[in-house]
């Protein structure tokens, strides 16, 4: 089955002439399956790179970043890195360890869906320096991306986004594709580093009586309270409490909803009243 009528588009005349099935189902899935293959078959960081540049050229961006969250001065060599941003954004970037600040980072740890930069202000709120750093991004022909999180339990968080110089629109109809694929490309990554347990800030974990506990006090039970409602002792409840403190490492109870929330061990919903 054919796509009739639909097929080459002409860019703007920096990227020639390349197939866009964008409303035809085999044509996409064609086109999934070519990507597919030739991610997997990437046997080195060079194959990778060269695997995504050919993507984004057909796809409709310029610009790729495969990485981990972590300072890459730092972390080195055992860090997920890859990209073809320009030279003196990407040191800019790296000698300020923006990897661990970076707002388009945090966003993508609080989604499981890829993400369109121009939401991420209504998403996540931005500090100055934030706003600074997606200016100068900008200022550097780094504008509107799309990222797709790759959060593995047990690993350092990471993500995989495609980017468009400033001015130039995201090719919107070709998100669904490149999401599906940035899923891919981050697993051949895996394997070609060998990551599997890069624990630069392993996330902290609640036993489920400890989450019980705190979920309880967070819709604001005491610890008398609580102790009635799981049929345990008041000590119980407070040496449990405590010690998920001690694993998130705070000190107060207002602390442990705040990290409990930010990380997914608890919603929003979990603290009202049921």
């Amino acid at each position: 089955m054919e796509c009739q009528g639909k097929g080459v588009r002409r860019d703007n005349g920096d990227l020639g002439r390349r197939l866009r099935p964008e409303l035809c189902p085999m044509g996409i899935l064609s086109l999934l399956s070519r990507f597919v293959t030739l991610i997997n078959s990437a046997q080195s960081a060079g194959d990778l790179e060269s695997a995504l540049v050919q993507i984004c050229i057909e796809l409709g961006f310029q610009y790729f970043a495969l990485t981990h969250h972590v300072d890459i001065l730092r972390a080195g060599a055992r860090a997920i890195r890859l990209h073809n941003y320009p030279n003196r954004w990407a040191d800019y970037y790296d000698s300020r360890a923006l990897g661990v600040s970076d707002p388009v980072h945090r966003m993508s740890h609080t989604t499981r869906v890829g993400f369109q930069w121009s939401i991420i202000p209504d998403r996540i709120p931005l500090t100055r320096n934030d706003k600074l750093m997606l200016s100068l991004g900008r200022d550097q022909g780094i504008g509107d991306g799309f990222t797709i999180p790759a959060n593995v339990p047990g690993e350092a968080r990471g993500s995989v986004s495609f980017v468009n110089a400033t001015g130039r629109p995201l090719p919107v109809d070709m998100l669904p594709v490149a999401e599906l694929i940035g899923g891919f490309a981050f697993e051949a990554a895996r394997r070609i580093w060998g990551v599997r347990s890069l624990n630069v800030n392993p996330p902290p974990s609640l036993t489920d009586r400890q989450r019980d506990c705190v979920l309880w006090a967070g819709r604001g039970k005491g610890d008398w309270e609580i102790s009635r409602i799981l049929d345990v002792s008041e000590e119980t409840v407070t040496r449990h409490i405590t010690h998920g403190c001690g694993r998130y490492g705070v000190n107060k109870r207002a602390l442990l909803f705040i990290r409990t929330l930010a990380d997914g061990t608890l919603t929003l919903e979990d603290f009202l009243p049921g």
